[in-house]
């Protein structure tokens, strides 16, 4: 694995942005392909890994794994594990990660306005689950 100069510029600015910058600190902790979409599921209440597999079939295993990961470090997820066979996993959003409903019901509301104006149709999925 290639190391990480830790003097370099753009090492410097990342952490600037980080510490400074409202907006790429969450995008940071909620940004990406898949973080928003596991977020948005978790809404709707507790869900098993099988249940979020199911409800976002493109993603990988390991990517869903990844990020459910992520998600629980940053304190947005909570996992609940029972010593069972087979394993019985529940996530739930935190408390922090509830507070997130207000950022992704406006990014639902920006994409279907722009969807009209581009005339780009949703998913069956997607309109499935707005309704």
């Amino acid at each position: 694995m290639t190391k990480i100069k830790e003097a370099s510029t753009n090492q410097d600015n990342r952490k600037n942005a980080l510490t400074q910058c409202p907006v790429t600190y969450t995008l940071e902790k909620i940004g990406g392909r898949w973080k928003p979409i596991i977020i948005y599921n978790l809404l709707s209440g507790t869900k098993r890994y099988s249940e979020l597999r199911k409800l976002i079939p493109a993603i990988t295993e390991k990517m869903l794994i990844q990020h459910l990961k992520q998600l629980e470090a940053d304190n947005l997820v909570q996992r609940k594990a029972k010593p069972v066979i087979p394993p019985f996993v529940e996530y739930s959003l935190t408390d922090s990660g509830k507070e997130l409903r207000q950022v992704l019901d406006a990014m639902v509301g920006w994409a279907l306005k722009n969807r009209e104006v581009t005339s780009v149709p949703l998913s069956p999925v997607m309109e499935e689950q707005l309704q």
